[in-house]
């Protein structure tokens, strides 16, 4: 793992150990974050945290104690704000993987966990895939694209494989910068094609797992 800030050490680690059969690498995990940043629709904190330990809708983090899974989440959310800062100041900084035999970046695992994001809005997504921002447009597609290179699913030639793999350290936050710019426009996303959130009542058991109510807790973010 390249020399990341303390923070991210920490969150790595804890990503590892948690109790699950097949926990996300930091690099997955900002990826997905990412992908809920930049997302047209926006996703609520107790939407979008659960999936990050495996878990459904409302089902909390696998930690014993009820503090370790609050510590958890702020780590998460404290990472996502960041993202969305860098995103908004035009300059953001993906978590990617290295290679430490020849120092190439390994992105596929990132745009995994972006793909990841994308499954929890698909008519959204397909939405901005088809619609009238052609900036938009042009970078989901870009995106989608490598979301096929990566899990083996392009039927692109081989040497053009090889070129967008060869960018993506660059193209991708690119695009990130264009859907974060793009996503509160007018043509983006057709009101019809939303996917429609579950709603979770202020005084209602926070989602999250963190056995506090939710307007104390992620409605509070």
């Amino acid at each position: 793992m390249p020399k990341f800030p303390s923070r991210f050490r920490r969150l790595d680690d804890i990503l590892a150990d948690l109790a699950v059969e097949d926990p996300l690498l930091l690099t997955e995990l900002d990826g997905y974050l990412t992908g809920i940043a930049v997302c047209p629709q926006a996703i609520e904190p107790n939407e979008w945290l659960p999936p990050i330990w495996g878990g459904g809708y409302g089902e909390g983090a696998p930690f014993e104690d009820p503090i370790d899974v609050q510590l958890f989440a702020d780590m998460v959310l404290a990472r996502f704000q960041e993202i969305r800062r860098d995103l908004a100041r035009g300059k953001p900084q993906p978590i990617f993987e290295t290679d430490e035999r020849n120092g190439e970046v390994l992105w596929e695992e990132w745009i995994g966990g972006f793909s990841m994001a994308t499954s929890l809005r698909p008519a959204t997504w397909s939405a901005v895939a088809k619609g009238a921002d052609e900036s938009a447009a042009a970078a989901m597609s870009h995106i989608q694209t490598l979301i096929e290179v990566a899990g083996d699913e392009s039927g692109l030639p081989g040497v053009e494989i090889n070129a967008l793999c060869d960018g993506a350290p660059m193209s991708i936050p690119q695009q990130m910068v264009t859907l974060f710019a793009t996503r509160g426009t007018k043509d983006n996303v057709p009101a019809e094609a939303a996917d429609r959130p579950v709603k979770v009542g202020r005084n209602d058991p926070c989602p999250c797992g963190s056995g506090k109510k939710y307007k104390r807790c992620c409605s509070a973010d």
